[in-house]
């Protein structure tokens, strides 16, 4: 953690040492641009601290820290009796904000999560607005030794610190050298992972270093080099990379996007088909980046946003119409096994871009588009596994097949799991294609969701295909960790997950496309929302996922994900008789899914819901009304049971 801060000194050394001197060393290890705003508030709070804690003779201070979930830093962290007090400043502010409250907590709370050094020990988050009048705050633990955040000025910090000494009995014993040593295993959301790289964060910010991490700089290094060779020898090249659930594709893809290091002719952007992905990803960099720089407009900010990030249709439609080669040397296709085949590729161009006559799958088109570079190019195609979710996918055989029959020239390195059912989803084969190598550094293998139940996929995989000894036995060994809790009472499950939320953790009612007959529950599926307002918005706004009133789908929430999540189960996924039905609303009644594709599509809904939470979910299954033919209570009674059977505790039995 020393390495981590950009200054840290045993309290007394501090107290002695000056203030510009102290500034300076902060100031050698900052990386970005410092102005005299930041400089003016380092020095407010070295002079604030020196001043409340003179006399101290003992205790440890560290300024900048390095929150890693969220790679960005904590103003000071102080240790001191055995306690780590989390100090964040507003200096001249008069006020206490809910927000600012929120962010020194957070930050205590990704200490205490993702850091080994800080998992038992007591944390107080403290905001000092240094300006404002006295408060007195209660001191409140919560369950994990992390204390409700206490409001300071700049004339009580030091009473508070000694008031929290006083009543804080007999906290864990902190050893400074361990503590400053131990290893962090953060699990940044992808919004968060985004905003750190895109601000020029490394990706050691905000990933794991312990050796089971280390395949993600791997993998990070061979693309590299292989894009490095590519324009070196003048070459045309394709990777598909793979890896586990949670593994840290998207990170990777979204690392070589925003990498400013990267020389400028190797510069990539990030193609999803994921619409509301897109949405929240570009938003979320612009806002951040407006926030980091007062000086940029929003507007200029989502133009700088979407250099890196962009739609995959949007790109595909643009060089429909345009012939030449794209700006971009290297594409990063993001869940490119999601591309779409040559029927569904073929009626769509004819239907709605007025392309007659178009014969090709949309893997064909795409090669061939980077293909019109007269000197190099590199796709990197990111492949996930059980995430379709919609009608015409192509999988993997159709980047194979499209190679192998019109870009034999092209170089192929591919994962060598590439062929597991998990990622093909049916039998596929690389042999027809020319200079094609197998390279085991493309699969990532560590899931880097250390945080989330790593065994949560495995346990939902058994939850939809009717195995609940097996889902039971998996949740037996996480339960601890990421409490699961099934309930008939909406208002029971609202209130559950708002008991639970702490600090900026995010919550939201989720649902399947399908679950129309949730609205008599006041669960609206068929409403459109904004993503970047759903995910991105403060908890304030009746816009935001906090509210609980909006509901995404499994089209609004894929590759995406939520601290805590209220997922509403609907007829649409029914268990008969010791069986999953699958069914569809139309018009006024229920009709059954045939097709077998069909029924994979709501399999894969559900699964894409049940795996968003990375702290915990409480499922809701209506009662049904006997007297409304669309929502009978059978229809769903036995879901109830069936989710008890796989582990899931009722949440009137949490309750009493």
């Amino acid at each position: 953690m020393s390495s981590r801060s950009f200054y840290n000194a045993e309290v007394p050394d501090f107290l002695r040492e000056s203030p510009d001197a102290i500034i300076g060393k902060i100031t050698q290890r900052h990386s970005q641009e410092i102005n005299h705003e930041q400089t003016g508030a380092w020095l407010s709070q070295i002079n604030l601290l020196q001043k409340c804690l003179a006399g101290l003779t003992e205790g440890f201070l560290l300024f900048e820290v390095l929150i890693p979930r969220m790679g960005k830093r904590a103003d000071v962290v102080l240790i001191y009796k055995d306690i780590l007090f989390v100090l964040e400043f507003k200096v001249g502010a008069k006020d206490y904000h809910a927000s600012d409250l929120r962010q020194a907590h957070g930050y205590a709370l990704d200490l205490h999560h993702f850091h080994e050094g800080s998992h038992d020990k007591c944390i107080v988050p403290m905001l000092i607005a240094t300006n404002a009048k006295s408060k007195h705050d209660p001191i409140t633990c919560g369950a994990d030794l992390v204390f409700e955040p206490l409001r300071a000025n700049q004339e009580n910090v030091l009473a508070m610190i000694e008031q929290c000494v006083r009543q804080i009995e007999n906290p864990p014993t902190i050893n400074v050298g361990e503590w400053l040593y131990a290893s962090y295993k953060p699990t940044p959301t992808i919004i968060e992972a985004a905003q750190a790289l895109y601000a020029n964060h490394d990706v050691n910010d905000i990933a794991r270093n312990d050796a089971g991490a280390q395949n993600l700089h791997l993998t990070s290094k061979t693309l590299e080099d292989i894009i490095h060779n590519a324009r070196l020898h003048q070459r045309k090249t394709i990777c598909f990379v793979t890896g586990v659930p949670g593994a840290g594709k998207t990170l990777v893809g979204l690392n070589i996007a925003t990498d400013a290091g990267i020389e400028k002719e190797e510069q990539a952007v990030f193609l999803s088909g994921n619409g509301p992905l897109v949405e929240v990803l570009t938003e979320a960099l612009a806002r951040d980046s407006v926030k980091r720089n007062a000086h940029k407009n929003k507007a200029s900010a989502l133009r700088a946003a979407s250099a890196s990030i962009q739609n995959i249709h949007k790109f595909r439609d643009e060089y429909i119409k345009d012939k030449s080669a794209p700006v971009e040397h290297v594409v990063i296709f993001d869940e490119a096994q999601r591309a779409w085949d040559q029927e569904n590729t073929s009626k769509f161009m004819t239907t709605k871009r007025g392309q007659k006559d178009f014969a090709q799958s949309e893997p064909e088109f795409l090669i061939s588009v980077m293909d019109r570079h007269q000197d190099w190019c590199v796709i990197i195609a990111l492949i996930g596994g059980g995430q379709e979710i919609n009608t015409g996918e192509a999988g993997l055989q159709g980047w194979a097949d499209a190679l192998a029959q019109h870009f034999k020239h092209w170089d192929v390195f591919y994962s060598d799991k590439l062929t597991q059912i998990e990622y093909a989803g049916r039998d596929v084969k690389f042999d027809a294609v020319a200079n094609a190598k197998a390279e085991p550094s493309l699969h990532l293998a560590t899931s880097m969701r250390s945080f989330r139940a790593e065994k949560l996929s495995h346990m939902v995989h058994h939850i939809i295909h009717n195995n609940p000894q097996a889902a039971a036995e998996i949740y037996q060994t996480f339960k601890d960790k990421f409490p699961i809790v099934v309930t008939r009472d909406l208002q029971a499950a609202k209130a559950w997950i708002k008991e639970r939320a702490r600090a900026n953790e995010t919550k939201g009612v989720i649902a399947s496309s399908g679950a129309v007959r949730l609205k008599p529950e006041g669960i609206f599926v068929k409403n459109r929302l904004s993503a970047a307002d759903w995910f991105l918005n403060e908890q304030d706004d009746v816009r935001s996922c906090h509210y609980l009133e909006d509901v995404a789908t499994e089209f609004d929430i894929q590759g995406l994900e939520l601290d805590w999540c209220l997922v509403a189960w609907d007829a649409d996924y029914r268990y008969v008789n010791g069986q999953f039905e699958h069914w569809r609303f139309t018009g006024t009644t229920w009709k059954r899914r045939q097709q077998e594709e069909q029924q994979r599509y709501l399999e894969n809904a559900y699964r894409v819901l049940l795996t968003r939470a990375r702290q915990g979910m409480v499922i809701f299954v209506p009662l049904g009304d006997a007297e409304d033919n669309t929502r009978l209570p059978n229809f769903l009674g036995e879901n109830f049971t069936y989710l008890l059977n796989c582990g899931v505790w009722s949440l009137s039995t949490v309750l009493e």
